[in-house]
């Protein structure tokens, strides 16, 4: 398996990594699947902002992504400009693989070279798994917020959780 810049090509792939989530897990905070155009504008959209799509592939396979975006409007609060909040996903049939692991190691070299201080990752508090292999990565527990979002008919609450990538 390696760790690559996503490719035009990957979209399809992305695409259905990420729509695989949205009708089983709380992963993403939505009950609508993306369009395919709608991922490739989000992947023009990373790059036109200097924010890598990262992808795991095994051959010409891919098995998961990676991505990061501001923490918060940054334009509009320049103190956030340091911040950025991750996005990883795995396929299911390769998620325990050390896939994720990989994904965010590379993240976290690519936010720290682009001169970013802090990598924030929001996550269901149901989602216990998410909050240990980020706790595995150095990430710690730094807020919850009960009842702020809803999906599937049931409040959800987020925690956020804080990797500091430079002194």
């Amino acid at each position: 398996m390696g760790i690559r810049e996503a490719l035009d090509a990957d979209a399809a792939a992305i695409n259905a990594i990420y729509n695989a989530t949205v009708s089983t897990t709380t992963v993403a905070w939505t009950e609508e699947h993306e369009s395919l155009g709608t991922r490739r504008e989000w992947m023009h959209a990373q790059r036109l902002l200097g924010h890598p799509v990262l992808v795991a592939a095994t051959g010409d396979e891919v098995v998961g992504f990676a991505s990061y975006d501001d923490f918060r409007d940054s334009s509009k609060w320049p103190g956030y400009r340091f911040t950025v909040e991750h996005t990883i996903h795995v396929r299911q049939d390769h998620q325990g693989a050390g896939v994720g692991g990989h994904l965010l190691r590379a993240l976290i070299v690519r936010a720290t070279e682009a001169g970013k201080h802090v990598m924030i990752g929001a996550i269901d508090g149901q989602n216990t798994g998410s909050i240990r292999f980020h706790q595995r990565q150095g990430f710690a527990v730094v807020g919850r917020l009960p009842e702020t979002g809803f999906t599937f008919g049931r409040w959800r609450e987020l925690v956020l959780m804080e990797r500091i990538l430079a002194p």
